[in-house]
């Protein structure tokens, strides 16, 4: 086996105390989609986008790796071949467990994105609706996130890992948001060997040929050493 082509989603940071959207308590359950989570919602109200993702990013910075995060780093460590790391998280967690080059395809909290000049820096702890751009001076900035109705980035280099594929696994996400859930039948279609690690089966699994049912923080670390010992 010569690459492995990982996903992630918040399964693998829930264990960290980051939920994920269908947490019945959770962050989300709070706020309206379409307000804090879409461009027309940060045009009508960017001081309420700020704040949720103020408050996102205080949880993200809050919180701490855990053993699942640690194995994926491990692998792509200790591995003899390539391991590419794709992450549908916009937590940072990943990269403190040592993990390189994650492709964020829906952005990071950590990162702020001018909405006129496309620049982008590490974000304060706590963004301000009226700071101006470092680099343009426009008044647009805003949290580096992928939105609803906005394209996925590094989805080129993406697909493009996937068609080199050996194995493609997919960890700790739902299988219901596109177009990450129809990466499971690139890979087949290149002949990969599919695997899913979730806490329980996700609405695609039965398009994989193996499943590990389980926690995170459980089942990531146990396939990891399989992998390792082959």
């Amino acid at each position: 086996m010569r690459h492995i082509v990982i996903l992630t989603g918040a399964g693998v940071s829930a264990e960290s105390g980051l939920g994920t959207f269908r947490d019945q308590d959770g962050l989300w359950t709070k706020y309206d989609l379409e307000d804090v989570a879409t461009p027309e919602g940060f045009s009508r109200n960017p001081a309420l986008v700020h704040g949720f993702y103020n408050a996102r990013r205080a949880n993200c910075l809050a919180a701490s790796p855990n053993a699942a995060h640690a194995a994926l780093a491990r692998l792509q460590d200790a591995f003899n071949g390539r391991v590419t790391l794709v992450t549908q998280n916009v937590d940072d967690l990943h990269e403190r467990a040592g993990a390189d080059d994650v492709i964020h395809m829906h952005g990071t909290l950590p990162g702020a994105l001018c909405a006129v000049c496309d620049h982008r820096w590490p974000a304060p702890a706590s963004m301000d609706y009226l700071a101006a751009c470092p680099s343009c001076g426009g008044p647009d900035t805003r949290p580096d996130i992928v939105w609803f109705g906005e394209m996925p980035y590094r989805m080129e280099e993406i697909y493009t890992a996937l068609q080199d594929a050996d194995l493609f696994v997919a960890i700790g996400t739902s299988g219901t948001v596109y177009p990450a859930a129809g990466f499971v039948a690139e890979a087949h279609a290149v002949g990969a060997q599919t695997l899913e690690i979730n806490l329980e089966p996700s609405t695609t699994n039965g398009l994989f040929d193996h499943a590990r049912i389980g926690p995170a923080t459980k089942t990531v670390p146990e396939w990891v050493q399989d992998i390792l010992r082959q």
